[in-house]
């Protein structure tokens, strides 16, 4: 959706949120909300899965409505386990996520609401985001941590694998090389991009206010140079980052 103007807020000095109490996650997902909206954004989308879990609800069905009820929400969970649901064979699908997002259980609950019948299969995944961060994605040791997470999905037998983090597409050919052909590994970048797309077709009241231009912004709560570098490496070009205390 390149035609759209991005404003990207990353929480570079708080994370990973996956450790956190569900409490302290909803507080700093207000803030960023908050920020989002007060800069001009119509619609803000929670990429981050542990978020999305533990203060997305609470978001859209109080704070919304008593602070900015002409704006939207939206979460990255739902549209991933619609997709899921809907490409796996067996019903046997695996989830690989931070502690917080798994602990939530928020995948399973909208897996099993869409196929009752599911057979959903948790993983928590807690080394992976820093391994990721520090740019470790082809080291020995990522890969062996990652054999290590894969193989109680793998005798589970599952045949559909949902990545619950936004770093975990990161290391998707790596994922898929695990998993091997038996296995669909679902990009829930694309998935969330896709439904978007819908989403604004289907609301042209929400799509006439967003601005198109070339205009993105990318700001972060704390610059570092390996975020700096990495983000560079994962976009495949010169960024720009700001920051700020929110």
């Amino acid at each position: 959706m390149p035609e759209y103007r991005l404003l990207y807020l990353g929480d570079t000095a708080r994370l990973p949120y996956g450790n956190r109490s569900p409490e302290l996650i909803y507080q700093f997902a207000e803030q960023a909300v908050d920020y989002l909206f007060k800069q001009g954004c119509q619609l803000v989308v929670v990429a981050c899965n542990t978020a999305s879990a533990d203060a997305l609800r609470k978001i859209q069905q109080k704070w919304l409505p008593e602070n900015y009820p002409d704006r939207k929400v939206l979460g990255v969970i739902r549209p991933v386990a619609e997709v899921a649901a809907k490409v796996s064979r067996s019903g046997r699908i695996g989830v690989v996520g931070t502690r917080g997002t798994v602990l939530s259980g928020a995948y399973e609950r909208e897996l099993m609401t869409l196929n009752p019948r599911a057979a959903v299969f948790q993983q928590p995944c807690p080394l992976l985001v820093p391994l990721i961060e520090e740019g470790w994605l082809s080291r020995p040791e990522t890969i062996k941590i990652l054999r290590y997470y894969l193989r109680p999905l793998k005798l589970r037998k599952i045949d559909t694998l949902i990545l619950g983090c936004t770093h975990y597409p990161i290391l998707m050919k790596q994922f898929r090389s695990i998993c091997g052909r038996s296995i669909q590994v679902l990009d829930p970048a694309a998935i969330v991009a896709e439904k978007l797309e819908d989403y604004l077709r289907r609301h042209q009241e929400i799509e006439s206010k967003l601005i198109k231009d070339k205009k993105h912004q990318f700001i972060v709560t704390d610059l570092t140079e390996i975020f700096a570098a990495n983000a560079e490496k994962w976009l495949g070009q010169k960024v720009e980052l700001k920051t700020v205390i929110l």
